[in-house]
């Protein structure tokens, strides 16, 4: 086995080896040693590095055009730029995502992976930064605290289509299993208790509109993450950027990612504002809420088998117990709760990390954006499982159903327009009381035709709205 070799790099503190065949350089290398946290890396997140290459892109093509920097430098930094977002060298970014320096080192390691690739397109060994440094060159007229959260932006607005395309997918499996269900007459309930009759396939309509409002809430939200700083620079003064830079740098990015992006009419005001992640992530949180109450309900709709509802029949997907053969547990929508758990903790976090800003910037960035890529990837992944593994398999048990449909008091609210809310009252009371139904309490009451009470209590009658004479 051959020894690994190493080249020599030097920053403020002194000097660090690299591994020859590394992009990166010595600021990457320090936050390599330097954080140990959450053994995630940044080269986990493609949308994250593409990002960040398509801001760096924009950004030299917005100085070349401004003549900041020459043909030949920008012509190679946009070379390996281009490399980048087809996927190439994302292996060098090996930094944790949870750091200090407010995302020094995410913006340094982009950096530095782009002057030694395009000091190799130029013909010159990686660290031989007097042809193109990190700095200087990949950095002009930026700075981390405008690199770093227009590149946060732009990932959300990739892994945001991401998570639409498979809420789409649910919503369509859920549509889907409505109409299959469309027929299946059963028991509507509030507070757990039996209320009126419906159709699984309403209730199943239900959710797909209930997560149809969804979209439109991801698309309100992410609309707010398009406003970009790029061109502040350190504190929003655009102290080393060149006049113009930021309206032509946005203008860029919007042409690279066909994204709206635009640039921040107050660049001061921009730099520390961290108010459309909190939005976006209290819209995830808001998805979370209302997909982890359907998983609730297909669990409780779904319990017994003999001794619940037992209204839906869940696909089995693994032996439920260790000790009780036969068991089998509504593990899909068990993994959905929990993964809608930690997205609602992780809103609680960003809102935490947002407040924690103080003066010109936010130096709490970093579990901003690890809160939220993990929110979107767990999400869409367990959105993606809901249906495939669990929605598009369910089947409806129609005899249980109607079953208790017949023998709920709930139907009597049905005959309040006929005999009164205090005399239906009294029937549901001698129901329950004497076990018997309340079809036979009416007609033995003599309180209404059987031809009558045949009409008001057929469940079809009871499914939508219809006028009544008295």
């Amino acid at each position: 086995m051959s020894e690994q070799k190493f080249r020599v790099e030097s920053d403020l503190l002194g000097e660090l080896k690299i591994p020859t065949e590394a992009y990166y350089g010595v600021q990457t290398q320090r936050a390599i040693n330097n954080y140990h946290i959450s053994r995630k890396k940044m080269r986990d997140y493609h949308d994250f590095i593409i990002a960040i290459a398509y801001v760096k892109l924009a950004a030299v093509q917005t100085n070349h055009t401004l003549g900041v920097i020459n043909d030949e430098i920008a012509g190679a930094i946009s070379q390996a730029c281009r490399e980048i977002i087809d996927g190439q060298f994302h292996d060098h970014f090996p930094i944790d995502m949870m750091q200090g320096g407010a995302g020094t080192s995410v913006n340094m390691n982009a950096n530095e992976v782009i002057a030694n690739r395009a000091l190799e397109i130029m013909g010159h060994e990686k660290g031989d930064y007097q042809y193109c440094y990190p700095n200087d060159h990949c950095n002009c007229g930026q700075s981390t605290n405008d690199v770093y959260p227009t590149t946060i932006r732009l990932a959300l607005i990739r892994m945001n289509k991401s998570l639409v395309a498979a809420l789409t997918g649910l919503i369509s499996g859920l549509r889907y299993k409505a109409e299959e269900f469309k027929d299946v007459i059963k028991m509507g309930r509030t507070q757990l208790q039996d209320a009126v009759p419906m159709t699984s396939g309403q209730e199943f309509n239900a959710y797909a509109n209930n997560l149809e409002e969804e979209i439109l809430n991801l698309e309100r939200n992410v609309k707010l993450l398009h406003e970009i700083n790029m061109g502040g620079t350190a504190i929003g003064t655009g102290l080393n950027a060149v006049p113009g830079f930021a309206k032509l740098c946005a203008a860029n990015l919007s042409k690279l990612t066909g994204e709206a992006f635009v640039s921040a009419s107050d660049l001061v005001e921009a730099t520390p504002d961290t108010g459309a992640y909190v939005s976006y992530s209290s819209a995830l949180k808001r998805l979370a809420v209302k997909l982890s109450k359907i998983c609730n309900d297909l669990r409780l709709m779904a319990s017994g088998p003999r001794c619940g509802l037992n209204e839906i029949n869940l696909p089995p997907r693994a032996p439920g117990s260790s000790i009780m053969p036969g068991k089998v547990n509504p593990v899909i929508p068990e993994v959905v709760n929990q993964v809608c758990f930690k997205v609602i903790g992780n809103d609680t976090a960003v809102s935490f990390a947002a407040e924690a800003g103080q003066l010109q910037l936010n130096v709490m960035e970093p579990v901003i954006t690890e809160a939220l890529f993990e929110s979107l990837i767990w999400m869409k992944n367990a959105i993606d499982t809901l249906t495939d593994e669990c929605i598009l398999g369910i089947t409806v048990n129609k005899e249980r159903c109607y079953e208790m449909v017949k023998n709920s008091i709930g139907i009597v609210t049905a005959l309040n327009p006929y005999i009164g809310y205090k005399t239906s009252s009294k029937v549901a009371k001698e129901a329950l009381e004497t076990n018997r139904s309340i079809y036979d309490i009416v007609l033995e009451r003599g309180l209404m035709t059987k031809e009558k009470l045949d009409e008001a209590l057929d469940p079809r009658n009871m499914l939508i709205s219809h006028k009544i004479v008295k």
